[in-house]
């Protein structure tokens, strides 16, 4: 049974499932077409330092930087609509191979063409992330977005942090508008 992430409450993911070392990023939604275009979520991912900066501009694994350099993170493709059941978008990462200078990971989700399709978070039912064990696909952790949006087109979904030799997972929920740009201009 996964556990429910809530915002601003850390949960081991070791302490879930000792000696994990790959793991998935899922994100899911329920498809909707607004203005007659699909509203179509990107998830992405900023491996950060201790001082909360990417550590290189190669560190922002995303549709157009689909590797870390450390090879420890890889974004395998894009979902246009949120079609079907499960994770409509992923990101794998192994644990072990992450650079010993990140100490973040930050997960975000922007919507694409939101501006010029005029799509926001109010018009995005039922979106989650959940952490899976890459070995056998089990769910370790879920975070449901529950929260109420009108304008926001972009959003810190979730984060983990590293703690000794363990990782925290911790829902953040936290939106902004201006899309990727802006989430971009807050860790460079």
């Amino acid at each position: 049974m996964a556990i429910q992430i809530e915002k601003r409450k850390p949960v081991s993911l070791i302490g879930e499932e000792p000696g994990l070392k790959h793991i998935i990023a899922g994100l899911g939604w329920d498809t909707a077409i607004i203005n007659g275009h699909p509203v179509d979520l990107d998830l992405s991912v900023f491996m950060l330092g201790e001082n909360g900066k990417l550590l290189a501009d190669e560190y922002f694994v995303f549709y157009n930087n689909s590797t870390s350099p450390d090879g420890s993170t890889h974004y395998p493709g894009d979902s246009r609509g949120g079609e079907g059941d499960g994770d409509d978008e992923v990101i794998h990462i192994d644990l072990s191979r992450i650079n010993p200078k990140v100490e973040f990971l930050y997960f975000a989700v922007t919507i694409d063409q939101s501006e010029e399709r005029g799509h926001h978070f109010g018009h995005v039912q039922n979106s989650y992330i959940n952490i899976r064990n890459r070995a056998d696909q089990s769910v370790l952790c879920q975070y449901l977005l529950k929260d109420k949006f009108t304008n926001e087109d972009s959003i810190m979904i979730a984060s983990l942090s590293r703690n000794g030799g363990a990782w925290n997972v911790e829902g953040l929920g936290q939106a902004f508008s201006g899309g990727l740009n802006t989430l971009i201009a807050l860790y460079q």
